[in-house]
Formats: structure tokens, sequence, C-alpha cells
């Protein structure tokens, strides 16, 4: 029986599109196995994300062909979209696969088989008449959470942002597949749903009157077993009246949003062409909270982007304070060739980006650690995903509070109430209520 390996770089999109796939090749009859074995097929889903993200990307192709410079090397994603001439310059490289057009992978992998003949399959996602890819998951390893992408691509053009050339226009994944997805997944032991994609806020602009919020309340009615759906992220200007009601009065909808600010300099956000200022963003956090006063709010920041200033940075320290997120994900910019970003001037060297990251993960750790202390003595409900080698039980909350706590094997998998008595982070203790 012919075995496959997988490597995944990058983001939970393509941890979601390596299952796909995956789950393509075992019906064919291919047997999965570690990327650290010797397989007849080997399949790298790249990032490109950054420069780094195309460097490692490059490293790990070569790993495959060294492994068994016999078997079919495919290289797929982000990378292969947008420099699919470079990786072919790398000997031993059979096939090329863009982000489109992956349903038929195993088609191509066995046209190479018989042919010998490398294939490159790129369509310009501008041009070409491209839909959305709809290779459905149907079950993960990990039995509790999982991911669903719904959306893909992105027309935003932030500048320091490649994503929109490597995936192309916004379309969405049609709602009754979603549903359906949704189902099968549930079915299969999965009680918490994240949905996902490039900019997963942006799902059914592409559609006539439905959008996120419209599938939410579908999900809802029409998904029998589901206990908890969670939007992977969203951006402020995504979280309007109409989405707020729904949070309102959803029984699935996590109390947690993760809404990307990646700066709290009003200068620095107009260089990265975001499309809000620091007061539209606080006055729709302030709304926000109004509704939902104990929802966790984390973020995306990134430091050292060019020309930030000591100002700049300050403004932004002092901005992400205010808000109080519940946890911020900082990265230092990294500059990307293709983007406008990366043709500023005042690049800001490594060792000032550095400080800057250190400062705000240690305002990150003050900020978290002060959003579970609230949670003190609180009954909270929490999905226990698994069991720990020192015999704990730990889950996540439905405000992502990562909790342990004392039970036994059979509330795996289960919505329980944790009384919790010890708030730290990145992880609480609680006590099992039920």
């Amino acid at each position: 029986m012919a075995t496959i390996a997988f490597y995944t770089l990058g983001c939970k999109v393509n941890n979601y599109e390596t299952e796909a796939i995956s789950e393509l090749f075992i019906r064919a009859g291919y047997t999965r196995v570690s990327f650290n074995e010797i397989a007849d097929v080997y399949v790298i889903n790249t990032c490109t994300v950054t420069n780094t993200g195309d460097k490692k990307s490059r490293q790990i192709i070569r790993r495959a062909i060294r492994k068994n410079p016999e078997a079919v090397i495919c290289v797929t994603g982000c990378y292969a979209q947008t420099k699919p001439n470079e990786i072919a310059q790398i000997e031993g490289v059979d096939i090329i696969i863009g982000t489109n057009g992956r349903e038929s992978i195993v088609e191509m992998v066995n046209k190479f088989k018989k042919n010998r003949q490398p294939i490159t399959y790129v369509k310009d996602l501008f041009r070409d008449n491209v839909s959305f890819e709809n290779i459905p998951v149907i079950s993960y390893e990990s039995r509790i959470r999982a991911n669903l992408k719904i959306q893909e691509g992105c027309q935003n053009f932030c500048t320091f942002c490649i994503i929109p050339f490597a995936r192309g226009r916004l379309r969405s994944k049609d709602k009754d597949s979603v549903i359906k997805e949704t189902q099968n997944l549930v079915d299969n032991g999965h009680k918490e749903i994240i949905l996902t994609g490039i900019h997963t806020g942006g799902y059914g602009l592409d559609f006539e009157n439905y959008d996120l919020a419209d599938l939410i309340i579908d999900i809802e009615k029409k998904v029998n077993g589901i206990k908890r759906l969670r939007i992977s992220s969203i951006e402020i200007s995504q979280i309007n009246d109409k989405m707020l009601n729904v949070m309102k009065n959803s029984k699935l909808l996590a109390k947690h949003l993760h809404v990307p600010l990646q700066s709290g300099s009003n200068t620095v956000l107009e260089r990265m062409n975001r499309k809000y200022t620091t007061n539209e963003y606080r006055d729709k956090i302030n709304e926000i909270r109004l509704i939902f006063p104990d929802i966790a709010l984390t973020t995306d920041i990134i430091v050292g982007f060019p020309g930030e200033t000591e100002k700049e940075f300050k403004e932004a320290y002092d901005f992400i304070k205010e808000i109080a997120f519940s946890e911020l994900h900082v990265f230092p910019y990294s500059r990307r060739s293709g983007t406008k970003a990366a043709k500023m001037s005042n690049q800001i060297n490594k060792v000032v980006k550095s400080f800057r990251v250190n400062e705000l993960l240690s305002l990150s750790n003050e900020l978290a650690q002060n959003y579970v202390k609230k949670h003190e003595h609180k009954i909270i409900d929490v999905i226990l995903e698994e069991k720990t080698t020192d015999n704990y039980l730990v889950g996540h909350a439905s405000n992502y509070i990562k909790v342990k706590t004392r039970g036994n094997d059979e509330n795996i998998g289960k919505e329980c109430q944790v009384l919790i008595k010890k708030p730290t982070f990145p992880i609480a203790y609680g006590e099992l209520i039920k």
C-alpha cells in the first residue's frame, strides 16, 4: 500500500487544507505516515507570509528529497502560488500546485507516476475565474476541537502583507457545504468548531444578502450536537450591529473575539493601510463590552514597522494597555519582498524590534494574568479535551481560558462546569463541579 507524509508550515488555514488533502489520499488507498518516515509521496504545504517562511519551506522540501530521492515530491501552498519558478529550480521537486485546484492532487500524483514529467498547476487568482476550493474535512486526530475553513482570499492589501497575492480575491464556501461539514465534524466527535479563513469576517461578501452572522444563525439552527462555535479572527469593521445581535442571542458562540489591531498608533496604521483609527477601534470595543462585560479580546500586534518611532511605539503601548486585551500575539515586523512596506525607508533594526517585542510580551503576560484573575472563585463552562501525564483533565472555556482540573476520563469531550480556584496564566486550576 502506498504511503504519504505531510509537512505543514504556517497558519490554521494551511493546517485545515493539509487535513483535507490527506483525506483525499486516504480515500485513494494511501496510508499516512510521519514526515520523519520513508514515504512514497511527500506533500509540503508551504508558507510565504515572510521571507523566512520561504526559506523554511525550501529547507523542508530539500529534507523530503534527501529522505527518499525516489519519492514523489509535491509542493503546494502560498509559497508555491507566489514563486513556482523558484521552487521548480530545486532538483527533485515533481509537482507544484498553488492554493487552488488541489481537489485534483491525487490525479496529478498518479499522472506523474505514469509519465514521470514534472507538473506545475498555478492559477492566476485575480484574472482566472477561480472559485472556492471545496475540499471538506471529515475528522481530525484531535477529537474535540476542529478548524473549518469557510472563506478564502483577501482584498485589503495591507502594505506589509503578501497574502492577497498568495490567496487571491475574497471568496466564500457556500452555506450548505459549511453546514454539512460542520455536522460531519460534530458527528465524528468534535465539540467545538472554529470557523476560519484568510479573512474570516469577510465571509459572504461575495454573496447576495448573506454574511457571517447569517451563517452562525443557520449553524445554530441546523447542526445537531454542537457545543461551541468560535470565530478564529474578525476585523473591527466587521463587528456590526447585526453581528453583535447574533452574539448576544447565540447559545453557541464563544465569548471570545480575536480582533487584529496591528498597531495602536494612527500614523503607523495609516502607513500599514489599515482601514480604521484608534478612536474607531476603541469605540467599537467599548460597544462590545457594554453588551459582554467579561468577553475575552485577543489581538495581533506588529512591532517595528518601517519608520516606527519611539513616540509611535509608546502610543501603541499605551493604547494596548488602555484596551486591556486578554492576550496579545506579538510579531516583529518582517520585511517581505513584493510588498509596499519592504520598499519603505527607515527600516527598524533587529535590536530595537527585539526590545519592543519583549516589552509587549511582558505587557501581554500582565494583561492575561489580570483577565484570568477576574475569574477567581467563578464557575465557568469548560470543554475538557485531554488527560495530561500528571492525571489532570485540560480544556478551554468559552472565553479561551485554558483550565486544568481533576476528573474522570468519562468527562473528556464533555462541557463541564469548573470552579476556578487558582487563576494563573497560561493555565488556571479549578475544581470540577459537574
